[in-house]
């Protein structure tokens, strides 16, 4: 009899702990090169001069308000290299269709791409794409991966925070991951909720030039939220991290979804909000800078790197307690992005 551990499950594509326990307990024998302490948003080779990342999305519904796939593969690999301090400039483009996919979607989608593309003067070189049988696939999958050269000086990683440093959200939270649940699940929840999928291009590029080299790491909040990236810098650096969870943005309609749902937004996928973290001199500058900007106008200090134990991640809630924030155990929302 074949048991739950030893088959792959939607959990393990969470963003979770299943997912990170797959990735350095299985996958990572496939590098050569890479150990856990590389899984990073995006590589950096070329002595550090270029960025590289590779992403699949298979959301569902592959239309949904705010975007589309074609949008989200777009946006989701430009973010994971300007996450990295580098400005993507060439991008290959995967797909794998379903037979009988409607020939004006896949038409629609394409738009979606050149638009988002265009956008951050990205380029679509090459790409390759397979058709698979009806019960193959669920409509369309997309895999992009991208190239692009650093302007960031140190490169933002996560394994450079430092105790003192000071955590910054740049909006509200799960916004993306409620309007695919609702869309999905055609759930009314008084209010429409739009997905924020957006490029983080300019935003990146904002913060960097703000922190002036104190710029210690970004991170792009997709699966498992905010709870696994302060988790996985946490580990990566070998610090703690507590938050106030008050002073986190949470939209009303989403937060009300959480609370019907038994979710924590915490925990709920964007596609267009980050979390930096930076060094103390420089965080005033950095959310004066942040709340310039447009995907930027929400942004709050939230909490605080500390020296206590090592990958431990913690919430003050607005009683003055303390909890836990931990790696989502599994997948709460499957084909999110």
């Amino acid at each position: 009899m074949t048991r739950r551990n030893d088959i792959i499950t939607l959990g393990h594509g969470g963003g979770g702990r299943l997912m990170h326990d797959l990735i350095v307990g299985e996958l990572l024998a496939a590098s050569d090169v890479m150990s856990e302490g590389d899984l990073e948003d995006a590589a950096l080779i070329d002595d550090g001069r270029t960025a590289i990342s590779t992403d699949g999305f298979t959301v569902k519904p592959i239309f949904f308000p705010g975007g589309d796939i074609g949008k989200l593969a777009v946006c989701g690999t430009i973010n994971d290299l300007a996450m990295r301090g580098a400005r993507p400039s060439w991008l290959a483009i995967g797909m794998i269709i379903q037979e009988g996919f409607p020939l004006e979607d896949l038409r629609r989608i394409v738009r979606s791409i050149r638009t988002a593309c265009e956008a951050d003067g990205v380029h679509v070189v090459t790409g390759d794409t397979k058709v698979v049988g009806r019960s193959a696939a669920d409509g369309i999958f997309i895999t992009t991966t991208g190239v692009g050269r650093r302007f960031a000086e140190p490169p933002p990683s996560a394994t450079a925070a430092r105790p003192g440093d000071q955590i910054i959200v740049s909006g509200s939270l799960g916004d993306h991951g409620v309007c695919i649940l609702a869309a999905r699940e055609e759930l009314s929840l008084g209010q429409s909720v739009e997905s924020d999928c957006a490029s983080l291009l300019t935003l990146a590029e904002t913060i960097v030039e703000a922190a002036g080299g104190h710029l210690r790491t970004m991170r792009d909040m997709t699966r498992g939220g905010m709870s696994a990236a302060l988790n996985e810098i946490a580990m990566a650096s070998g610090v703690s991290m507590q938050i106030e969870e008050g002073l986190v943005p949470v939209r009303r309609e989403v937060r009300g979804a959480c609370e019907l749902l038994g979710m924590s937004p915490l925990e709920i996928a964007n596609e267009g909000k980050l979390v930096a973290v930076v060094a103390p001199n420089a965080a005033d500058d950095v959310l004066a800078a942040m709340l310039e900007h447009d995907l930027g106008r929400e942004a709050t200090i939230c909490g605080e790197v500390g020296d206590g134990p090592a990958g431990r991640v913690s919430a003050r809630t607005t009683l003055g307690t303390s909890r836990l924030i931990d790696l989502p155990a599994g997948e709460l929302l499957p084909r999110i992005c």
